[in-house]
């Protein structure tokens, strides 16, 4: 299984920052923070995220 980055499936598919923050109802200044790692995504956020991007919780923030 391959881990990934939120900017590498950001950036694979074409997506700005602001693109996911609106999809998962999120201001970009808090989405942005905390895809660069200065604050935690919720659990709630986590997997919105994995379900956007169709992803396994997982492969996005558990670094194997």
């Amino acid at each position: 299984m391959k881990n990934y980055t939120l900017k590498e499936l950001r950036k694979e598919k074409n997506l700005r920052q602001r693109d996911v923050a609106d999809n998962i109802g999120m201001k970009i200044t808090t989405y942005a923070s905390k895809e660069n790692g200065a604050r935690r995504f919720t659990i709630k956020e986590a997997l919105a995220i994995a379900e956007y991007f169709g992803k396994d919780l997982k492969e996005i923030f558990l670094n194997t």
